[in-house]
């Protein structure tokens, strides 16, 4: 249900509800209601519309309790990126698009797309593991950025990867 209610979808019903009462009330002889309503209605629902052409989902964020609770007090940073990730974007193609590109890890007709992200604890080092679909970025330029990855986000992570067998899809985890 929550798919559904993405700001897009909220402004296109909107617009279409306004649009369809002005409509309504044009062809009931109800002018005063058809104006306002068909004029503001149609204009809302070509801005949804323009919304949802550039709108991402957000990732899928497991076990929200924790993450809410903030029991592995992670860095103010690493809140800040799990916040952004998980919200509707706009005019993007990818989440962490402009981190991507600062380290040479984007590719614009088939970038990584990040899917899911959770805090994990692994050999009592406390985590966030980002799940990504590879698409065009070859895993070896991955494995070559590591170092820069350990500074990027924050100062003095570890990061780890675990790569699936298909080598479609791997996970970032960032140790702090």
């Amino acid at each position: 249900m929550k798919k559904y209610l993405s700001p897009g979808n909220i402004i296109v019903f909107t617009g279409g509800m306004l649009a369809f009462i002005g409509m309504t009330a044009y062809f009931t002889d109800s002018v005063n209601l058809s104006v306002p309503t068909f004029f503001y209605g149609v204009p809302i629902f070509l801005i949804g519309l323009g919304l949802k052409t550039s709108e991402i989902p957000p990732v899928k964020l497991l076990d929200k309790k924790n993450f809410k609770d903030d029991r592995f007090n992670r860095p103010k940073e690493l809140t800040a990126l799990v916040k952004d990730v998980t919200r509707w974007r706009y005019g993007i193609k990818a989440h962490l698009e402009s981190s991507l590109e600062a380290l040479k890890l984007w590719d614009e007709d088939l970038p990584p797309q990040l899917t899911e992200i959770e805090e994990i604890t692994k050999d009592d080092k406390n985590g966030l593991r980002m799940h990504f679909q590879i698409n065009s970025v070859p895993m070896e330029k991955w494995v070559e950025k590591q170092d820069r990855l350990n500074r990027f986000f924050v100062k003095g992570l570890e990061s780890e990867f675990i790569i699936d067998d298909n080598k479609e899809e791997f996970d970032l985890i960032l140790f702090y």
